[in-house]
């Protein structure tokens, strides 16, 4: 967020007129002219690069100010703060007819570096990128380049590269090539000597001093970025610019197919053959350019990786240690991806890295690349790596799920390789109470990459304790939440041994003896401890202080998301036995939720839709559930804490308790639910003295009313009990203790329905083909064919119905 100063900055410059902005810019014209570099320039370009980027449409420059801004911009005594704004603004207002760009005359390295990123900024177009490509490339080959700020082009070929990929041409690549080979292998391994002011009293030249190690000592081998000096050289510079932009040479010059014919291939074979027997300069000056870049590059990380092992005298320069260790371990996996051969000199090396790092959690970032080494070549290397993938998804989520940075390189990498990992690494399928850990405490950063792992995380061996894990996921939070304060308390030991205290908060209950085991299971690293926790309501009131916390709630709104993707999932190879262990959670658990603000209302809101689901994949899915429906729909306090998900329930049972979808449907089976349902209706609809009368909504009512009909639809012997109860409906919403409650509208849609069945079921066949229709209902026989079709069924209701013709009905 902006402060308010930078708000109001930028509402001036965006309000700034035509007019202002064309006496503004003339002035800034006449300094230009005058070639007046002084602080009153430098304050008039920054506000004019404040005024043209400020908006989202152009600005209009006048012609003057465009050319004098591109004269300054080729004015090599011009101060570099000059030259850096005339740049900034002109890639803003860029591309305009008023202003043609040219980089053909420019010798000086600085120059081109700026003139480039203007030309380059206006697009993609192949003309102008490979203009700039080309002039480049000739200053980087012409003998006055050295020394003259050759590490200033290399961010060019790095953003031409992005721009048009195939710009360079076979003899343009092996000129880079041999460039990068050189600036990477062989820069001086002496410091560079500061500048002299000049005068008389200038100090005597000294002999430069060797670079030194992270440590101190005096490098004994080639220079890197890892190499440690007070000034450095222009072939030093350029070294530490070269391995900035390798890993993307290498990966688009291995990708290119610059190199087409049969001879190139069997050569870089021959040279890889060659690399393997023998990494001697002598034999490496041998190798193709790209060939030869990729030994020497392998040579670069192995140095690397020597390096680190050093003991650094300062913290930043041991944060860049491991920022190198990572870049070496990527760049060795990708030279090994293109040549194989490379797999068995690299793999001794990594193996040995992985061995010195793994205990140190402050080189968990650097596991993910070594993981990713192992994961694309431990096979053709014939290592056993299941140690490392055991070490990498049991240890790192448990103990640094708080690092923002791990939490979210580590998905990357799981979202990455999600199928290899899913198909050949088992440890992965079963590490997603660990991985959990990560959303939980990470949310709003992670949430979108969790979206996409979590279909490969499911499986049918996994999925109800998933389910029941994505339901825990605000308790993992709280219970994460709870875990890191007790961390800075201390209890003491009275209260952990009086077993009959009650606690006060969750950071007491987590080192209370007695909750240990429910914080075990919710803070389990692997799957297969079980479903979910025996005493899960009892966790919740150990964690009902953290309800409110930002962390919880934030987390409970991604648990409705995350569950239509779970079962979006799960459906497509959900079995009966699977969905029936899904329903049964699906009941259990619409009351055993975590009290956060909204959360449990969703969740039902997502278990309604989603049972609908399951019963229609699994019709037979409520004959078999029959005796915990019937328990479930018996307790009228269903309907006060979940009402739309109860509602959902006794449609489905009207629905689906039909012969027409499964053969063991009984009548006596019928009557059960009939009893139960009819004595439920009668609960909530009877008159009571009582002052308080529950309210239920006329949805619900209306629900009961037609799931009773389509019962009884199919066991006739009860349509007359539930003719007399509809029949009663009238006096029920129309006395005066009832009418209060409700509004005209719902009393009307009562009684409307009401009638409505009341009717159909004096004529029970055909109440039976209105009210349980087959299952080919869908078939679109019944809306096609004239004679047997829906709608002329429905036209026949209506004469039965109805005394006088239906209209449009012939008889």
């Amino acid at each position: 967020m902006f402060g308010a100063s930078a708000e109001n900055l930028l509402r001036q410059a965006r309000e700034v007129q035509d007019e202002d902005l064309q006496k503004f810019c003339s002035r800034i014209s006449t300094l230009l002219q005058n070639k007046e570099y002084n602080s009153e320039t430098i304050d008039s370009l920054q506000k004019l690069f404040l005024i043209v980027s400020a908006t989202k449409y152009s600005r209009t420059l006048p012609r003057d100010v465009l050319q004098k801004l591109h004269s300054t911009l080729c004015f090599l005594k011009a101060p570099q703060p000059v030259l850096v704004l005339c740049s900034a603004i002109l890639r803003e207002v860029l591309p305009c007819s008023a202003l043609a760009l040219s980089c053909d005359e420019v010798n000086d390295m600085k120059t081109m570096s700026l003139i480039s990123g203007v030309m380059l900024a206006q697009g993609s177009k192949k003309e102008e990128v490979g203009t700039v490509c080309s002039r480049v490339l000739k200053l980087l080959e012409s003998r006055q380049a050295e020394g003259q700020g050759s590490r200033y082009l290399v961010p060019i070929l790095s953003k031409v590269l992005d721009l048009a990929p195939t710009t360079l041409n076979e003899e343009q690549v092996n000129v880079v090539s041999k460039k990068l080979v050189d600036w990477l292998r062989y820069a001086s391994t002496l410091q560079g000597v500061p500048l002299s002011s000049g005068g008389f009293f200038s100090p005597r030249s000294r002999q430069p001093a060797s670079i030194l190690e992270v440590d101190g000592a005096v490098a004994g081998d080639f220079f890197t970025v890892l190499s440690i000096g007070q000034y450095y050289t222009e072939d030093q510079w350029l070294n530490m610019h070269s391995f900035s932009m390798i890993r993307k040479w290498l990966q688009w010059s291995g990708a290119s197919g610059v190199s087409n014919s049969d001879a190139d291939e069997k050569s870089e074979l021959d040279s890889s053959i060659m690399s393997m027997v023998s990494a001697s300069s002598t034999s490496s000056r041998l190798m193709p350019p790209k060939e030869r870049l990729r030994e020497k590059t392998f040579e670069y990380c192995n140095r690397l990786i020597e390096q680190s092992d050093r003991k650094a005298l300062k913290k930043s320069d041991s944060e860049l240690q491991k920022a190198c260790l990572i870049e070496a371990v990527t760049l060795l996996d990708l030279i090994c991806r293109q040549d194989p051969l490379f797999v068995y000199r690299a793999f001794p090396v990594v193996k040995a890295l992985y061995g010195r790092i793994s205990a140190d959690s402050a080189f968990a970032r650097v596991l993910l690349p070594v993981a990713q080494f192992y994961l694309n070549h431990s096979e053709l290397a014939a290592v056993d790596s299941e140690a490392v993938y055991r070490h990498l998804f049991t240890k790192i989520p448990s103990e640094l799920y708080q690092d923002p940075m791990v939490a979210f390189e580590f998905v990357q990498f799981c979202r990455g390789n999600r199928k290899t990992l899913s198909e050949t690494v088992g440890i992965f399928r079963k590490s997603f109470p660990n991985l959990l850990k990560f959303l939980a405490w990470n949310t709003a950063s992670l949430f979108p990459e969790f979206i996409e792992l979590l279909p490969d995380l499911i499986r049918p061996d996994t999925s109800i304790e998933i389910l029941h894990s994505l339901l825990d996921l605000p308790c993992l939070t709280a219970a994460l939440e709870a875990q890191h304060r007790s961390l800075s308390s201390l209890v003491s030991e009275k209260v952990l041994t009086d077993q009959s205290r009650k606690t006060l908060n969750s950071a007491e209950a987590f080192q209370h003896p007695y909750y240990r085991s429910m914080f075990l299971y919710i803070l389990r690293i692997e799957a297969g401890a079980g479903d979910t926790i025996d005493r899960l309501s009892l966790l919740h009131e150990v964690l009902l202080d953290m309800a409110q916390r930002p962390r919880v709630v934030q987390c409970a709104q991604t648990v409705p998301i995350l569950l239509q993707v779970f079962f979006n999932v799960v459906t497509q190879f959900a079995d009966g036995p699977l969905i029936n262990q899904l329903f049964l959670v699906i009941l259990e658990r619409s009351s055993l939720l975590y009290d956060v603000p909204d959360f449990k209302a969703e969740v039902q809101r997502v278990f309604s839709s989603q049972m609908m689901v399951l019963c229609k994949l699994y019709p037979p899915l409520i004959v078999e559930q029959s005796k915990e429906l019937l328990e479930f729909c018996g307790t009228v306090s269903n309907i006060n804490h979940k009402e739309n998900f109860f509602t959902h329930v006794v449609w489905a049972i009207g629905e689906y308790m039909s012969l027409s979808y499964d053969r063991r449907c009984t009548v006596e089976q019928i009557t059960k639910f009939f009893e139960t349902l009819e004595a439920l209706l009668f609960e909530i609809t009877q008159l009571r003295a009582s002052s308080s009368v529950p309210k239920y909504s006329p949805r619900v009512i209306t629900v009961l009313m037609t799931t009773l009909a389509k019962l009884a639809s199919r066991s006739q012997d009860l349509i007359p009990r539930v003719s007399l109860f509809l029949s009663k409906m009238r006096p029920f919403v129309r006395s005066a203790l009832i009418s209060s409650l409700y509004s005209e509208d719902d009393i009307q849609e009562i009684l409307a329905r009401a009638n409505e069945l009341n009717n159909l079921l004096k004529a029970p066949n055909v109440a039976q083909l209105i009210l349980g229709p087959s299952a080919d209902i869908a078939n679109p026989r019944w809306y096609k064919d004239t004679n047997v079709s829906l709608p002329l069924t429905m036209r026949t209701v209506s004469k039965v119905l109805q005394r006088e013709q239906a209209p449009g009905f012939s008889a």
